[in-house]
This record gives structure tokens, sequence and C-alpha cells, in this order.
């Protein structure tokens, strides 16, 4: 007796559906995968450096490490550099690329004020897509050697000095010693710090980081100062 097959005409649709559920599946297995090792995330990575340079001065530096390397940027308010978007030549999956996922990273600098001759450069990189364990090799001090290139630059190009070049007489600091004292020692009346430190563009008798000299005016100096250590 022969056996009668039944077909099902409902099958090819339920093996179709089955086939596109694997799929989407495998998909979306695919882009929790890259998302969850940081790809489709945005964060910023920071580091610091001290400048033994006013604010101002310091700001002007940055920007001219950045031009030698060829990074363009956009200057901001509050000392602040944006760069523009850069390309991070990294990897990605198939289905990240078909989504657009596409790892960039720019560059945050902004300097600030520490006293009247010291500043803090606050270098951060923002990254897009870009896994966290991949973020390290982005960083300014590794992808620019920026901190370094700024010391180097700074060495080569120092800026003006702020002080005047004739009619005073600059004092090397004493371990220890801030205005009062240094007033007192030099001019023999401590009440002369406050001109002292408006001279110096200081703010305060201890706002001395970053300092090592210190220019005395003539007019309060009794012997012209040739009694006291005097800075090279």
């Amino acid at each position: 007796m022969a056996a009668h097959i039944r077909f099902n005409p409902l099958a090819p649709k339920l093996l179709l559906c089955a086939a596109l559920l694997l799929l989407i599946s495998g998909c979306y297995a695919g882009y929790f995968t890259y998302s969850a090792a940081g790809g489709g995330s945005e964060y910023a990575v920071g580091e610091e450096h001290v400048s033994n340079f006013p604010a101002s001065q310091t700001f002007v530096m940055i920007q001219d490490v950045l031009r030698g390397d060829g990074i363009l940027f956009n200057v901001k308010p509050e000392n602040l550099v944006v760069s523009e978007w850069r390309k991070a030549n990294l990897p990605v999956g198939v289905f990240s690329d078909l989504v657009g996922v596409s790892p960039r990273y720019r560059y945050e600098i902004q300097v600030l004020p520490l006293s009247g001759h010291q500043s803090k450069i606050v270098a951060n990189v923002r990254a897009e897509d870009i896994p966290e364990k991949d973020i390290d090799q982005f960083k300014p001090s590794v992808k620019l050697h920026l901190f370094k290139q700024f010391d180097e630059y700074a060495m080569k190009f120092p800026p003006p000095p702020s002080t005047p070049s004739s009619g005073g007489v600059n004092f090397a600091l004493l371990p220890g010693e801030n205005l009062i004292q240094l007033a007192k020692r030099v001019t023999g009346n401590a009440d002369n710090w406050r001109q002292i430190a408006k001279d110096n563009n200081l703010n305060s008798p201890t706002d001395l980081a970053g300092v090592q000299s210190v220019w005395v005016r003539d007019s309060l100096l009794p012997n012209s100062g040739k009694t006291a250590p005097v800075a090279p």
C-alpha cells in the first residue's frame, strides 16, 4: 500500500520566518557585542601638565604646538581649543560598518591659571565608537607627545618676560621666602611688597608658584640692590 505524503502549504513560509529570525538575532548579537566593547559610546579621558608660564602665554604656545603637528582646531572662550574630529584607524565589524559606526576622536585642551607665573594644561581626548581598551593610544601625551613637545617648544622659543627689561633688578628668591620678606630684605621696607607684586603680576605675598626671581624697580632700592643676591 503506497504511503501518502501530505504537503503543508505553510511550511515554506514557516522556514522563511525561522531563517529571518536567526539572521536578525545574529545581527543583534553582533551589535550588542560591539556596544559592550565600547562601540556606539562617547566618553572623554583627560591628562594634566603644569607650565611655568602665565596662562595667556601657555595658551599661545599650546596653539603653536598643535599647528606644528598639523592639528586643525577652533579657539573657544576661557582659554580652550577644540580640535576637529579625526578618524581612528580601528577595525569595526561588518554590521557596525553597515549601521554607520565610525570610530573617531578629538582633543579638547584648556589652560587654567595657577598663579601669575604658572598655569595648568588640561588635555582631554573625546572618543566616539572607540573601545575603551584602545583609548590610551589616542591620548594627547601618546598620540601627539603633546606635553613633551610643549616643554621643548618653551625651551626653544620662550615668551618674552612680562617685567621691564630696564629700570630695575631681578632678585633670586631665597628658599621659603615670600614677597614681604623679599621686600624687607632688598628695599628695607616690608610694605613695598605691594608694588613689587603689582610689577610682577602677582596677586599676593605667597603667589610665587613657578617664580624663581622677582623684578624690583630701582626707585625702591636704597643701594641699587647690589648687596642682595641678583638673579642671572
